[in-house]
């Protein structure tokens, strides 16, 4: 996959996997930008839907790499940015509708703020609502003493749904962790990038539409949660030191237990509309207790547990 052009402003990579319904909007939606400064990769996870049939369709519009078996968004990402010819590079969820007007703005930002390593897109509901795509703390972080002293800026992590970077800076930081399989892995680069000596920005003039989860709807929502967890505590475990992951995995695991229990003494009394939201919190803690359990098991027979 050879790219001659040399005057390339701006790489799209989006990693799809069974998205074949939404991400045409998304493509059509980056088409109607200039196409001689562009150029879109897109990874697709061995979907069951028929996406890599779909996105043959558009022929030489771009890139496609059609993996065999699901990699993961991070290594999927990996496998494209090395083919980047752009100076930014700008990672897509398929189930954002891409407003091209901000394209101009953004390079110019970028160009004008050499400070800002990686930023993140104002992010919206198909409702035109706010959707939270920042954040100025890490997961944990209240717990921490000393890990994340001497960060530059005041942003700690944006949504990795809509997100662009200098291709100097992810080349310097070695790209995404691929421990981080589907959850964590922005608030992970953003936070090595920040190590690194740059800032995190938030372009709040540039705006994306976000359907949000279109990947992980056959997925049962504990399956998801756990997922989340797991994620959380890779990043704890790589970042913060085995004081601080004690303190984390003692207060999370007391609070989830004790919620249990006292949500199970208050369903069988709960009628009605409050019982769902109660069993919904009752699933959560569930799956946090016996995710932390599961991490704790997988570091012991890793060899690693001593660090907790």
């Amino acid at each position: 996959m050879q790219h001659l052009r040399s005057d390339i402003e701006l790489s799209i990579i989006i990693v799809s996997y069974n998205t074949r319904d939404v991400i045409g909007v998304c493509l059509d939606s980056i088409a109607q930008v200039d196409q001689d400064k562009t150029e879109i990769f897109v990874v697709d996870n061995a979907s069951t839907d028929g996406s890599a049939d779909f996105l043959g369709q558009y022929g030489a519009q771009i890139h496609l790499i059609a993996n065999r078996e699901n990699k993961g968004f991070a290594a999927a990402n990996n496998q494209a940015i090395p083919l980047c010819r752009g100076r930014f590079i700008l990672f897509l969820n398929p189930d954002i509708e891409y407003l091209p007007a901000t394209f101009g703005h953004i390079i110019s930002f970028l160009d004008k703020n050499p400070h800002i390593g990686l930023a993140g897109l104002k992010t919206v509901n198909p409702n035109g609502s706010f959707q939270e795509s920042y954040s100025r703390t890490y997961p944990g972080e209240q717990y921490v003493t000393d890990e994340l002293s001497d960060l530059k800026g005041g942003l700690a992590w944006v949504l990795g749904a809509s997100m662009i970077t200098r291709r100097e800076v992810i080349g310097k930081v070695g790209g995404f962790d691929e421990r981080f399989f589907v959850y964590g892995e922005e608030q992970d680069l953003c936070l090595r990038i920040r190590r690194a000596g740059y800032e995190i920005g938030y372009l709040d003039f540039a705006l994306v539409v976000h359907l949000g989860g279109q990947s992980e709807r056959t997925t049962m929502v504990s399956d998801v949660w756990r997922k989340k967890i797991l994620a959380e505590y890779l990043f704890y475990y790589k970042h913060y030191s085995p004081q601080t992951i004690k303190k984390i995995v003692r207060t999370q695991s007391i609070q989830a237990f004790f919620r249990i229990m006292t949500l199970k003494v208050l369903l069988p009394f709960i009628r009605d509309q409050r019982k769902k939201v109660v069993k919904e919190k009752l699933m959560k803690y569930e799956t946090t207790y016996d995710s932390i359990r599961c991490f704790l098991k997988e570091k012991a027979l890793s060899g690693k547990a001593s660090v907790i």
